[in-house]
C-alpha cells in the first residue's frame, strides 16, 4: 500500500520513487526496483522558516533485485517566501520588491550541485536523490535520512565547529561553488531591507521603550541602541570591505548535526549559502541557541573566544592567512548589524508576561549588550 497524501503537491510518482530509491541504495545498473509499500508523516519542527512549506518522513520498504529492503527519506518543500503567511504582513507596495530578496531556489542548486565532494574533512552534508520542480514558485528536495546525536555542546563542541566553518570558508573549492544559487546579495540589501524597513522603526518608537517587557530587560540599551542605529549605513560600509570567503550562512547548531563516533557535522539548511564577508558564520553560531532560549548567555565570551581563534586556524589550515583581529572586527559588526539591533522580543510583545518570557527578554538583552560591547571593544 502508498499512501504519500500528507505530501500534497510535494509528491512523486511511484516510478520517480523507485528511480530514487535506486539512487539511494546505489544499486547496479539492471537491477530492477520497484516500490512496494510507502507511508508519509510531518517532521513536527517549532521554528518558523519562511521559505519552506513542509517537511516529511516518508518510509516504506521496496524490492531491490528480488530483495526486500526498507528505506527512510526526508522531504523538504521549499518555496518562494511570497507563499509564507508571514508575506501578507508587508505592505502591497513593498511586496513585489520583498519575494525577491530571500534566496530560495539556493537550497536545490545546492543539493543538484557535487558540493558534498568538496566539503573539507569533517563536513558532510545529506546526499540528495532528487530535487523535483512543483512549479514555478517551489520545489521539493528528497534527502537520505543522517544519522545525528542529541548532545548538549560544550566549549569543545563549539571549537571545533568553529574550525571546520573556518576551512569551509577558506576552502578553495567550496568558494567555487559559493555563488551556484544565482542569488545576488550583500549586506546593503539586509540593511536597506530588514533593519531600515521593519527594524529599525520599531526602535525609533517611544511606545516600544514603554512597553513592560522591554522598560525591565532593556532599560540601559535604549541610547546604545539608538547610536547604533544611526550608524548601520557605516557599519554595513565597514563590514563590507572586509575580504570575501564562502559562508553557510545560518551555521546554528540546529544546523549543525553531531555525527556520532566522530567529532565531524552535517551541514544541513543551505537557503542562504553564498559568499559573505569573513567570520559572517560566527554569529549564529554563537548565539543560535540562545536566541531560542536553549542556552544561557553565561558564556558568551568564553565560547566567542574559543570560536573565533579555532575560526582562523581553520582559514589558515586552507591557505588562508588573516589577521585574527580583522575577523574578530568583522564578527563584531555582523552580530550587531544580524542580531544586536534586532534582539528585541518583538514576537513576544503580546505575551502573557511569564517567568519563562521575562527570562527570554532578559537574554535577548544580553546579546544586544554583548553585540554592542564588542563593536566597542574592536572598534
Amino acid at each position: 500500500m502508498n499512501d504519500r497524501s500528507a505530501l500534497g503537491v510535494a509528491d512523486v510518482s511511484d516510478t520517480a520513487l523507485a528511480s530514487m530509491l535506486a539512487d539511494l541504495f546505489a544499486v547496479p545498473a539492471g537491477t530492477s526496483v520497484t516500490l512496494v509499500d510507502s507511508s508519509a508523516e510531518p517532521v513536527p519542527y517549532e521554528i518558523p522558516a519562511i521559505t519552506t512549506g513542509g517537511r516529511w518522513w516518508v518510509r516504506g520498504t521496496a524490492d531491490v533485485g528480488g530483495r526486500i529492503r526498507p528505506f527512510a527519506l526526508f522531504v523538504k518543500q521549499v518555496q518562494e517566501w511570497s507563499r509564507s503567511p508571514f508575506f501578507a504582513d508587508l505592505p502591497p507596495e513593498v511586496q513585489p520588491w520583498a519575494a525577491k530578496q530571500v534566496p530560495w531556489r539556493t537550497e536545490g542548486e545546492v543539493y543538484r550541485s557535487d558540493l558534498v565532494d568538496h566539503l573539507p574533512q569533517g563536513l558532510t552534508m545529506p546526499r540528495s536523490v532528487g530535487v523535483h520542480d512543483i512549479d514555478d514558485l517551489s520545489y521539493a528536495v528528497w534527502l537520505e535520512v543522517v544519522s545525528a546525536l542529541d548532545v548538549e555542546w560544550d566549549v569543545e563542541r563549539y571549537r571545533r565547529a568553529g574550525h571546520l566553518l573556518g576551512r569551509f570558508a577558506g576552502s578553495t573549492a567550496v568558494r567555487d561553488r559559493s555563488n551556484i544559487g544565482g542569488h545576488e546579495w550583500d549586506v546593503s540589501r539586509y540593511v536597506e531591507g530588514r533593519l531600515k524597513f521593519q527594524v529599525l522603526p520599531m526602535l525609533a518608537s517611544d511606545d516600544l521603550w514603554h512597553h513592560p517587557l522591554i522598560a525591565d530587560a532593556f532599560a540601559d540599551l535604549r541610547p546604545r541602541l539608538d547610536r547604533a542605529a544611526g550608524t548601520v549605513d557605516a557599519v554595513a560600509a565597514e563590514l563590507m570591505s572586509l575580504p570575501v570567503l564562502a559562508g553557510h550562512g545560518d551555521a546554528c547548531p540546529n544546523n549543525l548535526l553531531v555525527c556520532p563516533g566522530a567529532d565531524d557535522f552535517t551541514l544541513i539548511d543551505f537557503g542562504f549559502f553564498t559568499e559573505l564577508p569573513i567570520g559572517f558564520d560566527l554569529g549564529q553560531l554563537l548565539v543560535g541557541d540562545v536566541q531560542l532560549g536553549r542556552r544561557s548567555p553565561a558564556d558568551l565570551a568564553e565560547r566567542d573566544a574559543a570560536c573565533l581563534t579555532s575560526y582562523a586556524e581553520g582559514l589558515a589550515a586552507e591557505g588562508v592567512e588573516i589577521d585574527e583581529q580583522v575577523v574578530r572586527r568583522a564578527h563584531a559588526l555582523q552580530l550587531l548589524l544580524f542580531t544586536g539591533l534586532s534582539a528585541l522580543p518583538f514576537e513576544l510583545l503580546d505575551a502573557e508576561p511569564t517567568e519563562q518570557v521575562r527570562a527570554m527578554a532578559a537574554t535577548r538583552a544580553t546579546i544586544a549588550r554583548y553585540s554592542l560591547d564588542l563593536v566597542d571593544q574592536t572598534g
